[in-house]
Parts: structure tokens; sequence; C-alpha cells
């Protein structure tokens, strides 16, 4: 059975391997072929050390565990009511522990006092798209260019927002 639990600095390298496989499957064609290729479990554990070390973002982090094994995870910003990240195996993609996380990422915004929370997409992957909508998340119109650090790629994103208390 799969829970959820506050990730600790101890997660740091499982969330890594879930954070580039993810990217690799879940990105590719959208981004990239060689930047995919050459993400770094190494460097991303190394950042997620980091960040899990800080106590400004306990409980901003929660993994998905099952078996002992990480599956997945979900970062969100209490403070400005963000869904940051989302990521989860992609052999366990269809199998609902997506919206489990996210649903779960959700339930934390709203407990954290928000009225609303917003996430950003790429505008080009659909499927991630579709599963945000799925989940009650709708498109607000915003819009966004960001550049990949290192790279001259421009990523086009949209904003989507969901109510959090019923109207």
């Amino acid at each position: 059975m799969a829970t959820i639990r506050l990730a600790t600095v101890e997660d740091a390298w499982p969330i890594a391997e879930v954070n580039v496989r993810s990217w690799q499957s879940a990105y590719q064609g959208l981004l990239p072929e060689l930047y995919l290729r050459d993400l770094s479990v190494e460097g991303r554990a190394a950042r997620w050390q980091r960040t899990l070390a800080d106590p400004a973002n306990r409980g901003d982090i929660l993994v998905l565990v099952e078996d002992g094994k990480l599956l997945g995870f979900t970062a969100v910003d209490r403070v400005r009511g963000e869904l940051r990240a989302i990521y989860l195996e992609p052999a366990r993609w269809g199998t609902g522990l997506g919206r489990l996380l996210l649903d779960t990422a959700v339930a934390a915004l709203r407990d954290s006092g928000h009225r609303e929370a917003t996430l950003w997409v790429l505008e080009t992957n659909e499927r991630a798209r579709r599963f945000y909508s799925a989940g009650g998340w709708v498109p607000d119109g915003a819009t966004k260019t960001d550049t990949m650090p290192g790279e001259d790629v421009p990523l086009a994103e949209v904003r989507y927002r969901i109510a959090l208390v019923s109207a």
C-alpha cells in the first residue's frame, strides 16, 4: 500500500532518481535530447539535499512510498499557494498514484489557509495538462517564458489554478 509522508534529507537521492527519470520520460520531444540525456542524479541529489536540509522547506516536500521504495514526490509552496513540482516513476503513470500525490498536495495547500492554488506547466506538455485538468485545475490565461538553465531554449508555460474552498 502506498503512503505519503514528509520528505527527509535521507530522501534526497531517491527523489533525484525519480526526478531525473520523470524528466527524461515526460519531456522527451519537448526539451533537447542532449539536455535530457545529460541530466545528473548526482547533481539533482545535491540540490535536493540542500533543499531538504533547509528548515524553511520543512513540510513543503512530500514523498510517496510503497513497499519501502520512494516512487514519487510533490513540492508545494505553502506561502505562495503554489504546486511547484509533482513527479512519479514513469512505470507507475496511470495507476492512480499521481492522483494521490496531487490530491495530497492540494490538501496541504488548503490546510495552509489558501483559498486557491496555482501551478505552471509547459504549454506543450499535453499529458501533464490533461492530468491537471482531470484533477480540477483550469488554465487561467496567464503565460510566461522561461529559459532552461545553461541553455538558450525558451520554455513557454501556462498557469493553472484551482479553488481550494467552496464558493
